[in-house]
């Protein structure tokens, strides 16, 4: 049985950096995911609670961080699963094989099966508002990934109508944004148009549903796959980690918005004048405490829900 975590859960509450699973094969490793080959056609994704900043994983993790991103991909998922087919078997550790079920401890309210997918090779990032990179962009060229805006925008203005800009996946450092005639080469005509459509769509969908949580998504990527079903929606969907949720009450536009993210960590690396080469730090207990606080938040606002551990 699965328990609601504590509201006031400690910093010091036991964080996973690394999974354990000696007789399953790694088949992947990433900056907050291990992906397990189960077998032919089924995968084991555990979110860790790991943490990066700068494009460096830090030496301390953030508590129930891992937890938040499956939760609330599970709960998108869910919620979009009229406009599009998702690659989720179950997130039951019971209905796991049952050679998986004994890690158990590293595996509740984290851990998802999912059917392998063909993954294309590029992030579907949708924009709504004027941020990070695309604010870079913006100031430097007067458009997003070759889509030209109005002059005058300030950082953090909402968009005229959402845009879809794509990005290249990067094994590491960060992913490059590309015009969508790149895209169109790499997973041709006909799939960048589709992944394009239901891009927009399911920003639409979402962004809508989340205003009325009293939660702006500035901008957020999606990766999609193939399987049996079609196109899949794959990975994770719409956490803190895979995009900017701004709180409603607080946005002012002209500067840079309050998110639900990283941002603890980042001033405080910044603080430190880390020069953003290894190692990485770790961080302070109050710092993972308070960044900890903004992923379950973000998690309790979206969903509703309370986080299961």
């Amino acid at each position: 049985m699965r328990n609601e975590a504590p509201v006031n859960s400690s910093a010091t509450q036991p964080v996973l950096l690394q999974t354990d699973f000696p007789d399953l094969e790694l088949h992947a490793s990433g900056k907050v995911r291990d992906v397990y080959r189960v077998d032919n056609e089924h995968l084991l994704f555990v979110a860790t609670d790991r943490i990066s900043a700068f494009d460096y994983v830090l030496g301390s993790g953030i508590p129930h961080k891992g937890r938040v991103l499956t939760q609330i991909s599970l709960f998108w998922f869910d919620f979009l699963k009229d406009i599009v087919a998702n690659h989720v078997v179950t997130a039951r550790v019971d209905e796991y094989p049952a050679h998986i079920r004994k890690y158990r401890d590293q595996l509740e309210g984290r851990s998802m099966l999912v059917t392998h997918a063909n993954m294309f090779s590029v992030e579907c990032v949708a924009r709504g508002y004027l941020s990070g990179s695309g604010w870079k962009d913006y100031k430097a060229h007067g458009a997003i990934c070759g889509i030209p805006l109005p002059s005058g925008l300030r950082e953090s203005d909402k968009l005229p109508e959402p845009i879809f800009t794509p990005a290249t996946k990067a094994t590491t450092g960060h992913d490059e944004n590309i015009p969508f005639d790149d895209m169109k080469k790499l997973v041709g005509l006909d799939r960048a148009e589709q992944l394009r459509t239901l891009t927009l769509k399911i920003y639409r969908r979402c962004a809508e549903y989340a205003a009325t949580r009293g939660i702006l998504i500035a901008d957020t990527k999606f990766e999609f796959g193939t399987t049996a079903a079609g196109i899949v929606l794959a990975d994770e969907v719409l956490t803190p980690d895979s995009s900017r949720f701004w709180p409603a009450d607080t946005y002012s536009p002209g500067k840079a918005q309050f998110s639900f993210d990283k941002q603890f960590v980042r001033d405080y690396l910044e603080e430190i004048r880390w020069d953003k080469k290894p190692p990485a730090p770790a961080l302070p207990e109050d710092v993972a405490y308070k960044t900890s606080e903004k992923y379950v938040e973000a998690f309790r606002r979206l969903t509703g829900r309370q986080l299961l551990s």
